[in-house]
């Protein structure tokens, strides 16, 4: 006991040295550990995400990229199908398709075209506001709603690709009739629009003034008695309105039309099966994936990272560990008149040595509970930390 409060005086008297001892000697026991936790987390909710999701159409190309984007709105937008992709799911009556093309964004957020079945496939409520109504509505996740202050009611304009967008294609200005409930994912920091608001987006689709009506005689090219052709100064709108929407179409097919992927539910294991056997055609332009195989070998190949950065934090440790061992050497030389004085003082050096050792085991004792409490902060935020650290 006396030796105990010998080394706790000590410790308390030389502060600046024991805090470094302290620092050292905690940081080298949570980081691996804490590293561990987040990882483990990170793989969960990845997982998750993916085990969710049975299967994923896309063009032939990088399944990674197709998986990122489908699931986590990533920026990499795989090669683009049509809307064909879709029907092609839905004749052979084995699955639910449900189209996505993720490819435009708003103020930093994934703008995300889709439809209607998506919301009940993903268990997406809404907290505030409606459903998407109209041409030009978006649906906005929760987090996207906190960051950017938005509410029901107000608006958000998509970003254009680039700053010169020589095919003229305008920025859409998107209603917000509903915030979601938050679920956690990648949902929380999207913006929802119907898949044919996207295309509008890119110009597939566009409204202008009807010039059957029109009074302004600059605007027309040619009038004939069952067509009439306008010219370029035919003013187009950026937002749809339902004063408006009636001028808003479509030319062509629609099933010609772009999609970056198509989530198949299938109706159970079998059709699952038989629907992947459709596309197994080598001279196939299209693949199906199992998204949870994709990020399981994701996963792989982080964990072979992690194992360099354990050898990392290892060698780090064991230079850590020596340098404090070399700290305890030379204040034990510092210490050599103090020592020399408590044993002409009559102590034994049996006694010398468990005052040193009761030095070693306070601070010890000190790191291990400053390693337990990191280590539960660490635990108890791991799912928010990695949503914000790995996820987004």
């Amino acid at each position: 006991m006396n030796s105990l409060y010998l080394a706790w005086q000590y410790i308390r008297f030389n502060k600046f040295k024991t805090l470094i001892l302290v620092a050292s000697i905690t940081l080298i026991a949570v980081l691996p550990l804490a590293l561990e936790v987040l990882l483990a987390e990170s793989e969960r909710q990845l997982l998750a995400r993916a085990e969710s999701t049975p299967l994923l159409v896309g063009a032939k190309g990088s399944a990674l990229d197709l998986a990122m984007n489908s699931l986590y709105f990533d920026d990499e937008v795989p090669e683009l199908m049509t809307m064909a992709a879709t029907e092609r799911v839905d004749e052979t009556d084995l699955a639910l398709p449900i189209p996505l093309y993720v490819r435009f964004q708003t103020r930093g957020h994934p703008i995300v075209g889709t439809s209607f079945d998506y919301f009940d496939f993903r268990k997406l409520t809404i907290a505030e506001g409606q459903r998407l109504t109209m041409l030009g509505d978006c649906v906005i996740g929760a987090k996207v709603a906190a960051e950017l202050d938005l509410d029901p009611g107000d608006s958000l304009v998509s970003s254009p690709e680039n700053l010169f967008d020589l095919a003229g294609v305008y920025p859409l200005k998107m209603k917000v009739v509903g915030i979601l409930t938050p679920n956690h994912s990648a949902d929380d920091l999207a913006v929802f629009v119907d898949i044919k608001t996207a295309w509008v987006i890119q110009g597939l689709g566009h409204g202008h003034q009807d010039v059957t009506r029109t009074r302004d005689s600059t605007v027309i090219l040619n009038r004939t008695e069952g067509n009439v052709a306008a010219n370029a100064k035919l003013f187009h709108y950026t937002e749809i309105t339902a004063d408006n929407i009636d001028g808003f179409h479509f030319h062509g097919d629609t099933s010609i039309y772009p999609v970056s992927a198509v989530i198949a539910v299938p109706h159970d294991d079998k059709s699952g099966t038989l629907l992947r056997g459709r596309y197994l055609d080598r001279e196939d332009s299209q693949q199906i994936i199992q998204p949870e195989e994709v990020i399981d070998g994701l996963l792989q190949n982080i964990f072979r990272i992690r194992n360099v950065l354990d050898a990392v934090i290892g060698l780090v440790g064991l230079a850590t560990l020596l340098a404090i061992l070399l700290v305890f050497t030379l204040s034990l030389r510092l210490r050599q008149q103090e020592i020399e004085t408590i044993f002409k003082l009559g102590c034994r050096k049996a006694t010398i040595g468990r005052m040193m050792l009761a030095e070693v085991l306070v601070i010890l004792m000190i790191c291990v509970v400053l390693s337990s409490f990191a280590l539960g902060v660490v635990n108890s935020n791991a799912e928010e930390l990695v949503r914000r650290l790995f996820i987004g």
